[in-house]
């Protein structure tokens, strides 16, 4: 639980799901440009949300696009539909 809480208590976070949210699916590169944030800096907070089991990634060539998990832990999907609404 800690974990899902730490990983939404940061907006540039929410951004990135809200993104997600409305596209279903982006790269890193796409994320960054919408959230006005460097390449490096997008690609941790999506390793936070990765490892908070809310966002799942898929390689596909050489990119990699990531997605709302599927399987989504019951607090963030209590919680999402708050912030995402």
């Amino acid at each position: 639980m800690e974990r899902v809480l730490k990983a939404l208590a940061n907006r540039r976070r929410i951004a990135i799901l809200r993104h997600l949210k409305k596209n279903k699916e982006a790269s890193v590169g796409d994320l960054s440009e919408a959230i006005k944030l460097s390449f490096k800096s997008t690609s941790r907070h999506l390793a936070v949300l990765i490892g908070a089991d809310i966002v799942e990634r898929e390689q596909r060539g050489l990119l990699v696009f990531y997605k709302l998990s599927t399987t989504l832990p019951p607090l963030a999907r209590a919680i999402f539909t708050v912030i995402l609404s």
